[in-house]
């Protein structure tokens, strides 16, 4: 068979199914730490996520979006923000779900974080985040940040839960797998597939990885089937992103301790709504998610595992006339797990009114994301200044004692 050949076919098969996998040689891990990076795209409106409900400024500014303050609706306590603070409260959607694990503090909140990307483009802050590099350089768009780290640590075992691998896993070194989330059949490259494949790259310097490919598809469906035989007993199904976060959670028990998921939907310029309506329905449903990864993951992989929720900017911090917000600029990013240094907010701050919004109309970024994250992985990892410049450079780690 010819290269040409051979490349139609595998674009061929690529095409059937979302999975994607390719081989990698691991090496013995060095810890047993796990991170699991949550990409919402589309940016959330921070302001109505972690609230701040200290703030007179907020409740001028939306009107109609506002959540009441805690303890002000004696009637209505579920309309009611759930108090953190003094300052910030939680949104209700999360009475049930993330508020628990708050008051457990397995989970910390850096207000006022994001990139010093200004275009409030949607694709190209992802870009810039995922890719991790400095934004006044030319960009390489073959090197996302989480390739990086993969490629600097001596043994992990990596996995992107998306259709197809993001950019934040593109790099030179081994292919990383990746695999739908939303798929629930049976891999579309049945065994007859499989064997031809294999033949094909027989006595090829790829066969190793294409072998070793297969295998990690075979592993992650029967991680995902197991799952599904659960549910078919009788159990209640699991909708939107608390299947998706059960899921992700077998497959890292499974072995991969470096993993990306990115959830959709955020982009809330008309009818966002406020204690209620679409937002808060997006909400329940990721908290549910992030809860379910917990309690699948079980008390000690929990204990091992660094969740890190983000999104590529914050909304406007008032509401617009179709009762939703607007691109914006800083955000509030979000670190959970069982040994997270949680119940409190980290990295600088300043009081939430008027006169400290970016130009008029945003929250502010005072915590590079590049910083945030060097830092975080510099503790979990045990890396060094070197290692860090190889995966943010140019970029200042700055340590927020998150874990």
């Amino acid at each position: 068979m010819t290269n040409l050949d051979r490349r139609a076919l595998l674009q061929s098969l690529a095409a059937i199914g979302a999975v994607t996998l390719a081989g990698r040689a691991w090496a013995a891990p060095q810890t047993n730490a796990k991170l699991l990076v949550v990409f919402l795209r589309g940016a959330h409106d921070a302001a109505n996520v972690i609230i701040p409900t200290g703030s007179e400024f907020y409740y001028s500014a939306r009107p109609s979006l506002a959540i009441a303050r805690p303890g002000s609706r004696p009637d209505q306590k579920k309309l009611e923000a759930l108090a953190l603070d003094a300052d910030w409260s939680l949104h209700p959607a999360f009475r049930d779900s993330l508020l628990p694990l708050c008051q457990k503090r397995e989970i910390a909140f850096i207000p006022f974080a994001g990139t010093d990307d200004l275009t409030r483009s949607h694709f190209e802050t992802q870009d810039t985040i995922e890719l991790g590099q400095s934004i006044h350089s030319t960009r390489d768009y073959r090197s996302g940040f989480l390739a990086r780290l993969a490629g600097t640590l001596t043994g992990t075992k990596p996995i992107a839960f998306t259709n197809q691998v993001p950019l934040i896993f593109q790099g030179r070194g081994d292919p990383i797998p990746n695999i739908g989330l939303n798929v629930g059949g049976k891999p579309a490259i049945d065994d007859h597939h499989i064997a031809l494949i294999t033949e094909m790259y027989q006595g090829d310097s790829l066969a190793a990885a294409v072998q070793e490919g297969f295998h990690v598809r075979d592993d992650v469906y029967r991680a995902i089937s197991r799952e599904s035989d659960v549910a078919n007993r009788g159990a209640v199904s699991p909708k939107g992103f608390e299947l998706s976060g059960r899921r992700i959670a077998q497959v890292m028990k499974g072995g991969y301790n470096l993993a990306f998921v990115d959830v959709g939907g955020w982009d809330t310029h008309v009818n966002q709504g406020g204690a209620t309506g679409y937002l808060a329905d997006r909400l329940g449903e990721l908290g549910r998610g992030l809860v379910a990864l917990s309690d699948e993951l079980g008390p000690q992989d929990w204990h091992d595992t660094v969740v890190a929720v983000i999104s590529e900017f914050g909304r406007t911090f008032r509401e617009n006339g179709d009762k939703g917000t607007d691109h914006g600029h800083g955000s509030t990013y979000w670190v959970l797990g069982g040994s997270v240094n949680g119940g409190r907010f980290h990295g600088p701050q300043v009081k939430v009114e008027e006169a400290s919004l970016f130009q008029n109309r945003d929250f502010q970024v005072l915590t590079d994301y590049r910083s945030l994250f060097g830092g975080l992985l510099g503790k979990m990892y045990g890396l060094n200044s070197s290692a860090l410049n190889t995966i943010f450079p140019t970029a200042k780690p700055v340590d927020l004692a998150l874990v």
